[in-house]
Protein backbone atom coordinates (compact mmCIF):
# COMPACT_ATOMS: atom_id res chain seq x y z
CA UNK A 1 0.00 0.00 0.00
CA UNK A 2 3.00 1.95 0.97
CA UNK A 3 4.19 1.97 -2.36
CA UNK A 4 1.98 2.26 -4.43
CA UNK A 5 0.45 4.99 -2.81
CA UNK A 6 4.66 6.39 -2.97
CA UNK A 7 4.05 5.75 -7.12
CA UNK A 8 0.84 7.56 -7.15
CA UNK A 9 1.64 10.58 -5.71
CA UNK A 10 4.85 11.02 -7.54
CA UNK A 11 2.58 10.43 -10.41
CA UNK A 12 0.71 13.27 -9.73
CA UNK A 13 3.32 15.41 -8.78
CA UNK A 14 4.60 15.09 -12.36
CA UNK A 15 1.55 15.62 -13.91
CA UNK A 16 1.10 18.88 -11.39
CA UNK A 17 4.92 20.35 -12.67
CA UNK A 18 3.77 19.65 -16.37
CA UNK A 19 0.66 21.46 -15.96
CA UNK A 20 2.31 24.56 -14.24
CA UNK A 21 4.63 24.36 -17.26
CA UNK A 22 1.79 24.58 -19.37
CA UNK A 23 0.35 27.46 -17.59
CA UNK A 24 3.53 29.44 -17.54
CA UNK A 25 3.91 28.77 -21.21
CA UNK A 26 0.31 30.08 -22.24
CA UNK A 27 0.96 33.01 -19.16
CA UNK A 28 3.89 34.04 -21.34
CA UNK A 29 2.20 33.43 -24.83
CA UNK A 30 -0.59 35.66 -23.57
CA UNK A 31 1.67 38.41 -22.74
CA UNK A 32 3.54 38.33 -25.89
CA UNK A 33 0.62 38.38 -27.30
CA UNK A 34 0.05 41.96 -26.04
CA UNK A 35 3.29 43.25 -25.98
CA UNK A 36 3.34 42.72 -29.97
CA UNK A 37 -0.32 44.05 -30.84
CA UNK A 38 1.05 47.42 -28.23
CA UNK A 39 4.09 47.48 -30.24
CA UNK A 40 2.11 47.33 -33.71
CA UNK A 41 -0.20 50.06 -31.88
CA UNK A 42 2.29 51.83 -30.91
CA UNK A 43 4.14 51.42 -34.26
CA UNK A 44 0.95 52.77 -36.19
CA UNK A 45 0.25 55.64 -33.72
CA UNK A 46 3.30 57.12 -33.96
CA UNK A 47 3.40 56.90 -37.59
CA UNK A 48 0.24 59.03 -37.71
CA UNK A 49 0.99 61.17 -35.09
CA UNK A 50 4.35 62.48 -36.93
CA UNK A 51 2.39 62.52 -40.43
CA UNK A 52 -0.26 64.72 -38.71
CA UNK A 53 0.81 66.93 -35.99
CA UNK A 54 2.30 69.06 -38.34
CA UNK A 55 -1.24 70.06 -40.23
CA UNK A 56 -1.81 71.99 -36.57
CA UNK A 57 0.66 74.30 -37.30
CA UNK A 58 0.55 77.01 -40.37
CA UNK A 59 3.25 79.25 -42.10
CA UNK A 60 3.02 82.75 -42.87
CA UNK A 61 4.57 85.35 -44.50
CA UNK A 62 4.77 88.83 -43.23
CA UNK A 63 4.09 91.13 -46.06
CA UNK A 64 3.97 95.60 -46.07
CA UNK A 65 1.29 95.94 -48.07
CA UNK A 66 0.36 99.49 -49.28
CA UNK A 67 -4.10 99.47 -49.43
CA UNK A 68 -4.68 101.59 -51.93
CA UNK A 69 -8.64 102.54 -52.04
CA UNK A 70 -8.74 102.65 -56.19
CA UNK A 71 -7.63 99.01 -56.29
CA UNK A 72 -10.10 97.98 -53.31
CA UNK A 73 -12.90 99.71 -53.99
CA UNK A 74 -12.25 100.82 -57.60
CA UNK A 75 -15.72 101.89 -58.87
CA UNK A 76 -15.72 104.06 -55.77
CA UNK A 77 -19.35 102.69 -54.46
CA UNK A 78 -18.30 101.55 -51.00
CA UNK A 79 -18.19 98.41 -52.31
CA UNK A 80 -15.13 96.88 -49.83
CA UNK A 81 -14.46 93.11 -48.99
CA UNK A 82 -16.57 92.22 -52.17
CA UNK A 83 -15.10 89.69 -54.18
CA UNK A 84 -15.90 90.84 -57.54
CA UNK A 85 -14.45 94.40 -56.54
CA UNK A 86 -11.27 94.60 -54.73
CA UNK A 87 -8.13 93.64 -56.14
CA UNK A 88 -6.39 92.08 -53.13
CA UNK A 89 -4.35 89.75 -55.24
CA UNK A 90 -2.78 92.88 -56.72
CA UNK A 91 -2.28 94.31 -53.27
CA UNK A 92 -0.36 90.88 -52.40
CA UNK A 93 1.60 91.19 -55.92
CA UNK A 94 2.99 94.50 -55.34
CA UNK A 95 3.79 94.32 -52.18
CA UNK A 96 5.93 91.02 -53.34
CA UNK A 97 7.61 93.14 -56.21
CA UNK A 98 8.66 95.67 -53.44
CA UNK A 99 10.19 93.86 -51.37
CA UNK A 100 12.01 92.30 -54.14
CA UNK A 101 12.98 94.84 -56.99
CA UNK A 102 15.59 92.91 -58.33
CA UNK A 103 12.93 90.17 -59.53
CA UNK A 104 11.89 91.49 -63.09
CA UNK A 105 11.16 88.11 -65.46
CA UNK A 106 7.92 87.27 -65.96
CA UNK A 107 8.86 83.65 -64.92
CA UNK A 108 10.88 84.41 -62.17
CA UNK A 109 7.80 86.86 -60.64
CA UNK A 110 5.37 83.78 -61.03
CA UNK A 111 7.62 81.63 -59.10
CA UNK A 112 7.89 85.04 -56.45
CA UNK A 113 3.81 84.77 -56.49
CA UNK A 114 4.09 80.78 -55.78
CA UNK A 115 5.11 81.91 -52.13
CA UNK A 116 2.15 82.91 -50.89
CA UNK A 117 -1.35 80.88 -50.94
CA UNK A 118 -4.09 81.57 -53.24
CA UNK A 119 -6.17 82.67 -50.32
CA UNK A 120 -3.94 85.02 -49.06
CA UNK A 121 -6.39 87.59 -50.99
CA UNK A 122 -9.15 86.26 -49.01
CA UNK A 123 -7.23 86.50 -45.97
CA UNK A 124 -6.80 90.25 -46.97
CA UNK A 125 -9.95 91.01 -48.23
CA UNK A 126 -11.47 90.05 -44.28
CA UNK A 127 -9.21 91.98 -42.70
CA UNK A 128 -10.17 95.50 -44.71
CA UNK A 129 -13.92 94.06 -44.60
CA UNK A 130 -13.67 93.82 -40.43
CA UNK A 131 -11.92 97.17 -40.42
CA UNK A 132 -12.29 99.67 -43.51
CA UNK A 133 -10.35 102.55 -41.94
CA UNK A 134 -7.19 100.24 -43.09
CA UNK A 135 -7.96 101.59 -46.83
CA UNK A 136 -5.32 103.83 -47.48
CA UNK A 137 -2.91 103.21 -45.23
CA UNK A 138 0.46 101.07 -45.25
CA UNK A 139 0.11 97.86 -43.20
CA UNK A 140 2.15 94.87 -41.79
CA UNK A 141 0.41 91.78 -42.28
CA UNK A 142 0.67 88.05 -41.97
CA UNK A 143 -1.00 85.89 -44.59
CA UNK A 144 -0.35 82.70 -45.09
CA UNK A 145 2.06 80.89 -47.08
CA UNK A 146 1.42 78.40 -50.10
CA UNK A 147 1.59 74.25 -49.20
CA UNK A 148 5.44 74.29 -50.62
CA UNK A 149 6.61 76.52 -48.74
CA UNK A 150 4.61 75.31 -45.48
CA UNK A 151 6.02 71.71 -45.66
CA UNK A 152 9.35 73.17 -46.19
CA UNK A 153 9.71 75.45 -43.31
CA UNK A 154 8.16 72.49 -41.13
CA UNK A 155 10.61 70.03 -42.52
CA UNK A 156 8.33 67.92 -44.15
CA UNK A 157 9.92 68.32 -47.57
CA UNK A 158 13.76 67.59 -47.16
CA UNK A 159 15.97 70.93 -48.55
CA UNK A 160 19.12 68.86 -48.85
CA UNK A 161 18.56 67.24 -52.43
CA UNK A 162 19.25 68.26 -55.94
CA UNK A 163 16.75 71.31 -57.25
CA UNK A 164 15.29 69.25 -59.37
CA UNK A 165 13.54 66.96 -57.03
CA UNK A 166 12.49 69.95 -54.79
CA UNK A 167 9.44 71.85 -55.28
CA UNK A 168 11.15 75.17 -54.60
CA UNK A 169 14.04 76.32 -56.74
CA UNK A 170 17.12 77.69 -55.48
CA UNK A 171 15.98 81.47 -55.84
CA UNK A 172 12.99 80.42 -54.22
CA UNK A 173 14.86 79.35 -51.02
CA UNK A 174 16.44 82.45 -51.11
CA UNK A 175 13.79 84.36 -50.78
CA UNK A 176 12.66 82.29 -48.03
CA UNK A 177 15.77 82.75 -46.65
CA UNK A 178 15.19 86.88 -46.66
CA UNK A 179 11.53 86.14 -44.84
CA UNK A 180 13.29 84.56 -42.29
CA UNK A 181 16.43 86.82 -41.20
CA UNK A 182 14.03 89.56 -41.34
CA UNK A 183 11.49 88.05 -38.79
CA UNK A 184 8.49 87.57 -41.63
CA UNK A 185 8.56 84.08 -41.64
CA UNK A 186 6.71 82.31 -38.91
CA UNK A 187 4.47 78.73 -37.84
CA UNK A 188 1.39 79.60 -35.60
CA UNK A 189 -1.48 77.79 -35.02
CA UNK A 190 -4.10 76.59 -38.07
CA UNK A 191 -7.07 77.28 -36.64
CA UNK A 192 -8.70 77.28 -40.16
CA UNK A 193 -8.09 73.21 -39.88
CA UNK A 194 -10.73 72.93 -37.67
CA UNK A 195 -13.44 75.70 -38.99
CA UNK A 196 -12.85 75.63 -42.59
CA UNK A 197 -14.27 73.02 -45.36
CA UNK A 198 -12.68 71.25 -48.01
CA UNK A 199 -10.49 73.15 -50.76
CA UNK A 200 -7.96 72.35 -53.32
CA UNK A 201 -5.07 74.31 -51.91
CA UNK A 202 -3.59 71.93 -49.03
CA UNK A 203 -3.01 75.09 -47.33
CA UNK A 204 -6.41 75.97 -46.98
CA UNK A 205 -8.68 72.68 -46.72
CA UNK A 206 -10.06 72.00 -43.10
CA UNK A 207 -12.32 69.57 -41.55
CA UNK A 208 -15.00 72.00 -40.15
CA UNK A 209 -17.21 71.02 -43.08
CA UNK A 210 -16.74 67.32 -42.52
CA UNK A 211 -17.30 67.55 -38.73
CA UNK A 212 -20.40 69.84 -39.31
CA UNK A 213 -21.59 66.72 -41.82
CA UNK A 214 -20.52 64.12 -39.12
CA UNK A 215 -22.51 65.98 -37.00
CA UNK A 216 -26.15 66.32 -38.50
CA UNK A 217 -25.70 62.63 -39.41
CA UNK A 218 -25.10 60.98 -36.12
CA UNK A 219 -27.41 63.47 -34.81
CA UNK A 220 -30.27 61.93 -37.14
CA UNK A 221 -28.93 58.48 -36.53
CA UNK A 222 -29.33 58.90 -32.75
CA UNK A 223 -32.68 60.45 -32.73
CA UNK A 224 -34.28 57.58 -35.09
CA UNK A 225 -32.03 54.64 -34.06
CA UNK A 226 -32.65 55.09 -30.48
CA UNK A 227 -35.73 55.38 -29.56
CA UNK A 228 -36.58 52.49 -32.43
CA UNK A 229 -34.26 50.00 -30.85
CA UNK A 230 -35.25 50.66 -27.34
CA UNK A 231 -38.86 49.82 -28.08
CA UNK A 232 -37.91 47.01 -30.40
CA UNK A 233 -35.60 45.51 -27.81
CA UNK A 234 -38.40 46.25 -25.37
CA UNK A 235 -40.99 44.30 -27.45
CA UNK A 236 -39.15 41.40 -27.99
CA UNK A 237 -37.56 41.10 -23.99
CA UNK A 238 -40.62 41.91 -22.03
CA UNK A 239 -43.49 41.25 -24.14
CA UNK A 240 -43.49 38.95 -27.60
CA UNK A 241 -44.61 35.68 -27.47
CA UNK A 242 -41.96 32.79 -27.93
CA UNK A 243 -42.83 31.39 -30.71
CA UNK A 244 -41.50 30.82 -34.75
CA UNK A 245 -41.98 34.27 -35.66
CA UNK A 246 -40.01 36.26 -32.80
CA UNK A 247 -37.38 33.31 -33.09
CA UNK A 248 -36.92 34.38 -36.81
CA UNK A 249 -37.02 37.85 -36.13
CA UNK A 250 -34.48 37.63 -33.49
CA UNK A 251 -32.12 35.59 -35.62
CA UNK A 252 -31.99 38.04 -38.13
CA UNK A 253 -31.38 40.93 -35.94
CA UNK A 254 -28.28 39.02 -34.78
CA UNK A 255 -27.32 38.54 -38.53
CA UNK A 256 -27.78 42.28 -39.66
CA UNK A 257 -25.63 42.97 -36.51
CA UNK A 258 -22.71 41.29 -39.03
CA UNK A 259 -23.74 42.26 -42.45
CA UNK A 260 -20.79 44.59 -44.15
CA UNK A 261 -21.54 48.27 -43.92
CA UNK A 262 -21.46 48.29 -48.25
CA UNK A 263 -24.54 46.45 -47.89
CA UNK A 264 -26.53 48.87 -45.70
CA UNK A 265 -25.07 51.49 -47.75
CA UNK A 266 -27.32 49.86 -50.87
CA UNK A 267 -29.73 49.38 -49.10
CA UNK A 268 -30.18 53.29 -48.20
CA UNK A 269 -29.41 54.22 -52.02
CA UNK A 270 -32.29 51.94 -53.12
CA UNK A 271 -34.78 53.28 -50.58
CA UNK A 272 -33.92 56.47 -49.60
CA UNK A 273 -32.47 58.13 -52.84
CA UNK A 274 -33.97 55.91 -56.02
CA UNK A 275 -36.99 55.07 -54.14
CA UNK A 276 -38.16 57.99 -52.03
CA UNK A 277 -36.02 60.74 -53.78
CA UNK A 278 -34.18 62.35 -51.21
CA UNK A 279 -31.09 64.23 -52.26
CA UNK A 280 -28.11 62.43 -53.03
CA UNK A 281 -24.83 63.42 -50.70
CA UNK A 282 -26.99 64.86 -47.72
CA UNK A 283 -26.97 64.43 -44.01
CA UNK A 284 -30.39 63.30 -43.83
CA UNK A 285 -29.58 60.46 -45.99
CA UNK A 286 -26.53 59.35 -44.69
CA UNK A 287 -28.34 59.73 -40.72
CA UNK A 288 -31.04 57.37 -42.17
CA UNK A 289 -28.55 54.96 -44.12
CA UNK A 290 -26.72 54.63 -40.55
CA UNK A 291 -29.87 54.29 -39.00
CA UNK A 292 -30.38 50.84 -40.46
CA UNK A 293 -26.79 49.94 -39.44
CA UNK A 294 -27.10 50.82 -35.89
CA UNK A 295 -30.21 49.65 -35.42
CA UNK A 296 -29.15 45.75 -34.42
CA UNK A 297 -26.32 46.79 -32.19
CA UNK A 298 -29.01 48.81 -30.06
CA UNK A 299 -31.49 45.77 -30.15
CA UNK A 300 -28.41 43.55 -29.10
CA UNK A 301 -27.09 45.94 -26.38
CA UNK A 302 -30.90 46.49 -25.30
CA UNK A 303 -31.76 43.28 -25.01
CA UNK A 304 -28.76 41.75 -22.67
CA UNK A 305 -29.35 44.65 -20.63
CA UNK A 306 -32.87 43.95 -20.16
CA UNK A 307 -31.79 40.35 -19.64
CA UNK A 308 -29.27 41.35 -16.70
CA UNK A 309 -31.76 42.59 -14.64
CA UNK A 310 -32.65 39.78 -11.87
CA UNK A 311 -36.42 38.68 -12.21
CA UNK A 312 -36.82 39.37 -8.37
CA UNK A 313 -37.12 42.91 -9.60
CA UNK A 314 -40.28 42.25 -12.36
CA UNK A 315 -42.02 39.52 -9.53
CA UNK A 316 -41.85 42.40 -6.64
CA UNK A 317 -43.45 44.90 -9.22
CA UNK A 318 -46.02 42.58 -9.81
CA UNK A 319 -46.36 41.58 -6.59
CA UNK A 320 -47.61 45.26 -5.39
CA UNK A 321 -50.32 45.47 -8.43
CA UNK A 322 -48.02 46.90 -11.02
CA UNK A 323 -49.11 46.44 -14.78
CA UNK A 324 -46.83 44.31 -17.21
CA UNK A 325 -46.35 48.36 -19.10
CA UNK A 326 -45.53 49.92 -15.58
CA UNK A 327 -43.08 46.57 -14.66
CA UNK A 328 -40.94 47.73 -17.50
CA UNK A 329 -40.72 51.45 -17.76
CA UNK A 330 -40.54 52.24 -13.69
CA UNK A 331 -38.52 49.40 -12.85
CA UNK A 332 -36.91 47.49 -15.61
CA UNK A 333 -36.12 49.82 -17.96
CA UNK A 334 -34.35 52.48 -15.31
CA UNK A 335 -32.28 49.40 -14.14
CA UNK A 336 -30.88 48.62 -17.64
CA UNK A 337 -31.06 52.65 -18.75
CA UNK A 338 -26.96 51.99 -18.06
CA UNK A 339 -26.41 49.12 -20.77
CA UNK A 340 -28.86 50.86 -22.95
CA UNK A 341 -26.38 53.69 -22.93
CA UNK A 342 -23.27 51.70 -23.28
CA UNK A 343 -24.24 49.96 -26.27
CA UNK A 344 -26.07 53.45 -27.68
CA UNK A 345 -22.74 54.85 -27.23
CA UNK A 346 -20.54 51.87 -29.07
CA UNK A 347 -23.42 51.98 -31.93
CA UNK A 348 -22.81 55.49 -32.32
CA UNK A 349 -18.80 55.14 -32.27
CA UNK A 350 -18.92 52.40 -34.80
CA UNK A 351 -21.29 54.87 -37.23
CA UNK A 352 -19.06 57.65 -36.59
CA UNK A 353 -16.08 55.58 -38.31
CA UNK A 354 -18.18 54.02 -41.12
CA UNK A 355 -16.87 55.26 -44.80
CA UNK A 356 -18.73 52.55 -47.26
CA UNK A 357 -22.28 53.07 -46.86
CA UNK A 358 -21.81 56.81 -47.24
CA UNK A 359 -19.60 56.70 -50.06
CA UNK A 360 -22.35 54.39 -51.62
CA UNK A 361 -25.11 57.00 -51.20
CA UNK A 362 -23.01 60.02 -52.89
CA UNK A 363 -21.38 61.80 -49.40
CA UNK A 364 -18.12 61.55 -51.45
CA UNK A 365 -18.75 65.41 -53.45
CA UNK A 366 -16.54 68.15 -52.89
CA UNK A 367 -18.16 70.35 -49.96
CA UNK A 368 -16.64 73.75 -49.69
CA UNK A 369 -19.75 75.41 -47.81
CA UNK A 370 -20.44 74.55 -44.30
CA UNK A 371 -23.52 72.42 -44.14
CA UNK A 372 -26.24 74.11 -41.61
CA UNK A 373 -29.31 71.85 -42.21
CA UNK A 374 -29.89 67.92 -42.74
CA UNK A 375 -30.99 68.66 -46.66
CA UNK A 376 -27.40 70.69 -46.94
CA UNK A 377 -25.15 68.96 -49.43
CA UNK A 378 -22.09 67.19 -46.53
CA UNK A 379 -19.66 65.06 -46.41
CA UNK A 380 -18.43 63.20 -43.36
CA UNK A 381 -14.97 63.17 -41.43
CA UNK A 382 -14.06 59.45 -42.88
CA UNK A 383 -15.32 60.40 -46.00
CA UNK A 384 -12.84 63.12 -46.13
CA UNK A 385 -10.26 61.11 -45.50
CA UNK A 386 -10.68 59.19 -48.17
CA UNK A 387 -10.60 62.20 -50.54
CA UNK A 388 -7.66 63.52 -48.69
CA UNK A 389 -5.90 60.14 -49.47
CA UNK A 390 -6.76 59.68 -52.50
CA UNK A 391 -5.09 63.60 -53.24
CA UNK A 392 -2.01 63.48 -55.53
CA UNK A 393 -0.93 66.85 -53.59
CA UNK A 394 1.55 65.97 -50.91
CA UNK A 395 0.19 68.52 -48.71
CA UNK A 396 -3.06 66.34 -48.20
CA UNK A 397 -0.70 63.71 -46.87
CA UNK A 398 -0.54 65.53 -43.54
CA UNK A 399 -4.48 66.78 -43.14
CA UNK A 400 -4.97 63.36 -43.66
CA UNK A 401 -3.11 61.84 -40.79
CA UNK A 402 -4.40 65.00 -38.50
CA UNK A 403 -7.88 64.08 -39.70
CA UNK A 404 -7.23 60.46 -38.67
CA UNK A 405 -6.23 61.77 -34.87
CA UNK A 406 -9.08 63.90 -34.95
CA UNK A 407 -11.36 61.00 -35.40
CA UNK A 408 -9.60 58.45 -32.90
CA UNK A 409 -9.98 61.28 -30.80
CA UNK A 410 -13.58 61.43 -31.06
CA UNK A 411 -14.12 57.39 -30.99
CA UNK A 412 -11.56 57.06 -27.80
CA UNK A 413 -13.99 60.21 -26.01
CA UNK A 414 -16.74 57.98 -27.12
CA UNK A 415 -15.61 54.50 -25.87
CA UNK A 416 -14.31 55.96 -23.42
CA UNK A 417 -17.68 57.43 -22.15
CA UNK A 418 -19.15 54.25 -22.61
CA UNK A 419 -16.81 52.67 -20.07
CA UNK A 420 -17.39 55.11 -17.92
CA UNK A 421 -21.19 54.63 -17.66
CA UNK A 422 -20.90 51.16 -17.34
CA UNK A 423 -19.05 51.41 -14.21
CA UNK A 424 -20.49 54.49 -12.92
CA UNK A 425 -23.97 53.35 -13.25
CA UNK A 426 -23.38 49.64 -12.75
CA UNK A 427 -25.66 47.56 -10.25
CA UNK A 428 -24.34 44.73 -8.81
CA UNK A 429 -26.63 42.35 -7.94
Amino acid sequence: MTGAGWQVSEFSKRRLKKRYRRERRMKLAGILAIVIALGVLAVLMGSVIARGYPAFVKTEIALTVTLEAALIDPSGGGQIGKPARGKYGKIIRNALFEAFPDVLERAERRKLIGLMSKGARFELRSMVARDPELVGTVQKVWLTASSDVDMMTKGSLPRDVPETERRLNDRQLGWLDSFDAAGDLRTVFNGRFFTGSDSREPELAGIGGALAGSFWTLLITLVLAFPLGVAAAIYLQEFAPKNRLTDFIEVNINNLAAVPSIVFGLLGLVIFIQLFELPRSTAIVGGLTLMLMTLPTIIIATRAALAAVPPSIREAAHGVGASPLQVVSHHVLPLAMPGIMTGTIIGMARALGETAPLLMIGMVAFIVDIPSAPFDSATALPVQIFLWADSPERGFSEKMSAAILVLLAFLIVMNALAVYLRRRFEIRW
